[in-house]
């Protein structure tokens, strides 16, 4: 166990993550269904088991000698957490990338930091290693517990630093910055988002034999978490596929994938959010009297975008083992907090960069100023609260 290591790590994959959907806007003339399909399968398939198999011992005979019910488990909440990663996208069309991440990531840390140990309350054989009141009643638990209170105040902040936006903000300069600025639309989807993806937590907790099967295996601890997240991303991987095939299918857009000219209708298709189900971030106007599709282009910025999308949690499994996982000895669970939170500051950087937050007062800069050093602050406190429980080995 190293704090310091695992917050390092859970900022790498914040970055990531954050950054994931920059390569999106380099894409041209292809729907939101196509791009995110041909990025996710880089995100959900080729991804996982590319590093799942350099770096892990025989991650199949890790998932192969787990009984059904942990695989089935694992796999069902990576499900739901593939609905949480379609409305994402549209959090981000409604609400522009710092916002809209800041919302959805705020519900998500919540449920998916505090649920767990909340859970083992009532379900004491789930694979966490302590319950909430466990936590509670040790010293590093409280400087922990304090760290994750500060991380929801920094998104409370960066939530009313939005809505200050949306009041100041005239018409016309939200729609150059986000095409289709909808404070109250975005904060429902936003909602339901956070909701769902915070149960990609509770599939890496579900997953956690396959990590230890793996060790058995000959598997270095630090990359033990990777043949679970195979299991979990094929979960979203099915949610996102069915969803995507249909939109192609009602849109007629399948043929985008092979086709080198658009459609008339589907010339003037922007990158980072088209014209269908999805997206985000500002539209990048293109010429809709070219009819030309940069193939080449798409797919690389694609799989760019899929491939950044994956290392979120390729270095999130190496940040949670880092805090402890579920060893009694360390704080697994404050591992979500810390990863939002991280995720929020990224976002909300390339938000600033891409010009959403232009036109606004100095109070709602201040406002988002001091959401995200709170949620510096809130990691400094989780990673020192998770250093006192190893040093201590969890004493009171």
């Amino acid at each position: 166990m190293n704090p310091l290591l695992g917050v390092i790590f859970h900022w790498l994959g914040g970055l990531a993550s954050g950054s994931f959907y920059v390569p999106y806007r380099g894409v041209k003339k292809w729907s939101w269904e196509t791009y995110w399909l041909v990025g996710g399968v880089f995100s959900w398939l080729v991804c996982p088991w590319l590093l799942a198999s350099i770096l892990t011992k025989n991650p199949a005979a890790a998932i192969g000698s787990q009984p059904f019910s942990t695989l089935a488990w694992t796999y069902f909440f990576g499900v739901l957490w593939g609905f949480g990663g379609l409305t994402f996208g549209l959090a981000m069309r409604y609400l522009g990338m710092s916002l809209g991440m800041g919302v959805a990531l705020g519900y998500c840390a919540a449920f998916g930091t505090l649920l767990p140990p909340l859970l083992k309350t009532f379900m004491p054989d789930i694979p966490v290693g302590e319950t909430l009141g466990q936590i509670a009643a040790t010293f590093p638990g409280k400087i922990t517990l304090l760290g994750v209170g500060f991380c929801m105040i920094g998104i409370l902040v960066a939530a009313l630093a939005g809505a200050n936006k949306e009041k100041e903000m005239p018409s016309e300069e939200k729609l150059k910055s986000i095409k289709e600025f909808d404070f109250k639309k975005g904060l429902l989807v936003a909602t339901f988002s956070g909701i769902m993806s915070a149960c990609f937590s509770f599939g890496m907790t579900a997953g956690e034999p396959i990590g230890k099967a793996s060790v058995a295996l000959g598997t270095d601890e630090l990359w033990s978490g990777l043949p679970s997240l195979i299991v979990v991303m094929l979960g979203g991987f099915t949610t996102n596929f069915i969803w995507c095939v249909l939109l192609n299918l009602k849109n007629k857009t399948g043929y985008q994938y092979l086709a080198t000219q658009a459609t008339p209708e589907h010339a003037g298709l922007v990158a980072a959010g088209g014209d269908h189900g999805g997206g985000g971030g500002a539209p990048v106007v293109v010429d809709k009297s070219d009819l030309r599709i940069p193939m080449l282009g798409n797919y690389f910025f694609s799989a760019l975008a899929g491939s950044i999308w994956y290392f979120q949690f390729f270095f999130y499994s190496m940040g949670h083992i880092r805090m402890g996982g579920s060893n009694p000895d360390g704080f697994g669970f404050s591992s979500w907090t810390l990863h939002m939170a991280s995720i929020i500051v990224f976002s909300t950087m390339w938000g600033w960069i891409f010009h959403e937050w232009k036109g606004s007062s100095k109070k709602t800069y201040t406002l988002i100023v001091l959401g995200i050093l709170t949620l510096i602050l809130s990691t400094i406190i989780i990673g020192y609260g998770t250093y006192l429980k190893g040093a201590t080995g969890g004493g009171h």
